[in-house]
């Protein structure tokens, strides 16, 4: 079976039988869309919650508000007509310890601008394993959109 990497403020789409891993999420937040009828699904390995927290804002990867719609433009090129559903991982807070009380937790607001994004395209989000203090893998199955989390500390999980 086809791996796919994404790595850290990039993307890919593909359809089944392929899996679409990233590995290693701390602050960052993964999105997952599938389209169960055409089976062929997308994830983003967002970076940042917006373009105003970057100096280069071309890489449309990089942000939940441009990653969304890039990934469902992909996903329609290939063929997706369907409902697309997500699910999201990620949005640690890696190093909560080291900042201030009034300090910014990136992990929390890419979260949060990823549901804002998904909520904007009017895609339902089935599923979650955000925030803690603690990183993660994902793995999406494109066979069946079965979301598979990985976490040294907290184990395994599915979505």
């Amino acid at each position: 079976m086809n791996e796919i990497r994404v790595r850290v403020a990039d993307y890919a789409v593909d359809q089944e039988p392929a899996i679409i891993a990233t590995i290693g999420l701390g602050s960052c937040v993964a999105i997952t869309l599938y389209d169960a009828a055409a089976r062929i699904g997308g994830l983003a390995h967002i970076l940042l919650p917006n373009e105003l927290m970057s100096r280069d804002v071309s890489n449309r990867a990089k942000f939940p508000a441009t990653a969304v719609p890039l990934l469902l433009d992909e996903m329609r090129a290939r063929g997706s007509r369907g409902a697309v559903t997500a699910k999201i991982v990620g949005g640690a807070s890696m190093f909560a310890s080291l900042l201030p009380l009034s300090g910014i937790n990136i992990g929390e607001r890419n979260v949060t601008a990823t549901c804002q994004a998904l909520e904007a395209a009017r895609i339902p989000l089935l599923a979650h394993d955000t925030g803690g203090d603690y990183g993660r893998s994902v793995y999406l199955h494109l066979s069946d959109g079965r979301v598979f989390v990985r976490s040294l500390r907290m184990g395994d999980r599915v979505l």
